[in-house]
């Protein structure tokens, strides 16, 4: 196996190879899920997308349904694409996905060829971009077949609408069938994006190994626990958090006594050493040898920044590790 190192070109980022391909990727690229939608301030959306390239973010994970409202994120990006960036498309990696609900109806969800086609179309359009660097089946549905989704990927890269091809959220099984149909197409699967953090970690109980076994990159969403991760919890839930919303991904549910106490212990070993728990726990995520980069999200350039600062310090002691193991 190709066994990819961390280069700096850019400021404070570092950059790793994706799998076995020769595209580096940051190891820290902006998520649009939150924060980018016809609900939010565009200029603040603005601001962070440019302060993110001019520290060396190059990679921006967009989805056909990110908002709200559905599809906003993308023409959000396009805009700012357009006023601000229109010299340098070519220093940058764009990626979308299509999979989840977007469009009311029977052709508006789940991983159809249909879906999917139709998908890109939409998302270029919005976006105002000839292409895409990276497009993922968002996920697998429990219905399609993977062979239908995969042929559709596959298309989708003879077409030239996007340049490499991703899972996201594939179960083992299909994840492996999936990377042998594209491997046999010779349109070798890129990068397989899932859910990872300290608190979530699933993917290493067979997803992170096969990704790597055939070659393919892994980039982890939600590497805060949406938020659960920082120093917001530490006394509970406050007044404003994602978890005090009725609506959301972290529910009220979740932020139990139990994980509070862990986030306090986790925090006391991230101020031994000169970091913030969101920058200790990034940099524990980055610490897998099969993790070529975190996708995270950004309300403010503050914390954009404070979140970059994570690239000062990614090496844990052996010590260090045992511990953390130990309050997960």
């Amino acid at each position: 196996m190709y066994n990819p190192s961390e280069t700096r070109y850019s400021g404070k980022m570092l950059y790793q190879y994706c799998g076995n391909s020769g595209l580096m990727l940051p190891r820290i690229s902006l998520g649009l899920w939150h924060n980018f939608g016809d609900v939010d301030d565009f200029g603040v959306a603005t601001d962070m997308i440019k302060y993110a390239f001019d520290n060396g973010v190059t990679h921006f994970d967009l989805a056909n349904n990110y908002g709200p409202s559905p599809g906003s994120a993308e023409t959000n990006f396009g805009r700012i694409l357009k006023e601000n960036f229109s010299g340098y498309r070519d220093e940058m990696i764009i990626s979308s996905k299509a999979g989840h609900e977007m469009w009311p109806g029977p052709y508006g969800d789940r991983s159809s060829r249909k879906n999917l086609m139709a998908s890109i179309d939409q998302s270029l359009r919005r976006t105002g971009l000839e292409y895409f660097d990276i497009f993922y089946s968002h996920r697998y549905d429990g219905v399609t077949p993977v062979e239908e989704t995969i042929q559709a990927l596959i298309d989708i890269v003879r077409q030239g609408k996007a340049l490499y091809v991703g899972i996201s959220k594939y179960p083992t099984d299909k994840a492996r069938v999936a990377y042998e149909m594209l491997k046999s197409a010779g349109v070798p699967c890129l990068i397989h994006q899932d859910r990872y953090s300290m608190f979530t970690r699933e993917v290493e109980d067979g997803t992170l190994q096969l990704a790597h076994e055939y070659g393919c990159g892994f980039i982890a969403f939600s590497p805060l626990a949406q938020g659960l991760l920082t120093d917001k919890y530490l006394h509970g839930i406050p007044e404003g958090s994602r978890a005090a919303r009725s609506t959301g991904f972290l529910k009220r549910e979740q932020v139990t006594e139990e994980k509070v106490e862990a986030v306090r212990r986790l925090n006391e070993i991230a101020k031994r050493r000169g970091q913030t728990l969101a920058q200790m726990a990034l940099a524990w995520v980055l610490n897998h040898e099969f993790v070529t980069s975190v996708i995270i999200g950004s309300s403010s350039v503050r914390q954009l920044s404070d979140n970059l600062d994570t690239l000062n310090r990614l090496d844990f002691s052996a010590e260090e590790l045992q511990e953390i193991e130990k309050i997960l």
